[in-house]
């Protein structure tokens, strides 16, 4: 058997018709290469693993559910990788996919990961907290609409697909939860300089209800920050905004 580390963010799903529901959230084509991050007890692994035509990879941080991995799925040998998802080489060479019910407590970490490494990764499936799952999903002019929004969508076209209740989980988490997918997007905006673009985002969102002009002020010239634009506050600018804002910046 095996035990659940709080420490690690652990809520197993225990729901079979919710594993299936989010395995078949994911497009499979013949060849394709998939991470699964954080199998946990493999409620969806064993599923994954039944996918014909594909080459399977697990990583799970926990050495205690590799084993029980390893005892329970014989089919798995070979295929894990005992590290954490946020310190781990790029596990394939060429693209992969991503699948997985992310630790919670890490979940917007691994989706900046996603982002570095955003070449190779043209599908995302993942449970998040639901909060953080609408927050990715968000478009402009929405509450939800922050950071993560603004740089996942630059990139990928979001879906929010569905709820996942609490009793789906053993323990129940005390937050709802939400699948997303992320699907690479044929032509991402043309970010010329990435480090730009995040710092320009996250400034603008440090201070949200305030008038863009405020927190930007170190960012462009004095005469640039009195277009109109600046008298915005950074949840009603587009992706599309913040794009061609950073070609401005100093």
């Amino acid at each position: 058997m095996y035990t659940l580390k709080k420490s690690l963010g652990q809520h197993f799903l225990k729901d079979e018709n919710m594993c299936r529901q989010i395995v078949e959230a994911l497009p499979v084509t013949p060849g394709m290469q998939l991470l699964e991050v954080g199998p946990g007890a493999g409620a969806i692994t064993k599923y994954l693993l039944e996918i014909p035509d594909v080459t399977f990879k697990a990583v799970e941080l926990d050495t205690e559910k590799v084993q029980y991995l390893e005892k329970t799925f014989p089919a798995i040998q070979g295929k894990l990788i005992n590290e954490s998802f946020l310190e781990m080489q790029a596990p394939f060479a060429g693209p992969f996919a991503i699948i997985g019910n992310f630790p919670y407590n890490i979940s917007t970490q691994i989706m900046f990961r996603v982002l570095e490494w955003k070449e190779q990764v043209p599908l995302v499936v993942g449970m998040f907290q639901k909060e953080v799952a609408q927050r990715i999903a968000a478009g402009h002019g929405n509450k939800d609409y922050g950071i993560l929004s603004v740089l996942l969508q630059a990139e990928y076209r979001i879906e929010y697909l569905f709820d996942v209740h609490e009793n789906c989980f053993n323990p129940p988490p005390k937050v709802k939860s939400g699948v997303i997918r992320c699907t690479r997007l044929e032509k991402p905006y043309e970010v010329k300089d990435w480090k730009k673009f995040t710092l320009l985002v996250k400034t603008a969102f440090g201070q949200r209800r305030k008038q863009l002009r405020n927190p930007l002020k170190g960012l462009f010239k004095k005469e640039f920050l009195q277009e109109p634009i600046f008298t915005k506050r950074a949840e009603e600018l587009t992706v599309a905004d913040f794009v061609a804002l950073t070609e401005q910046m100093l």
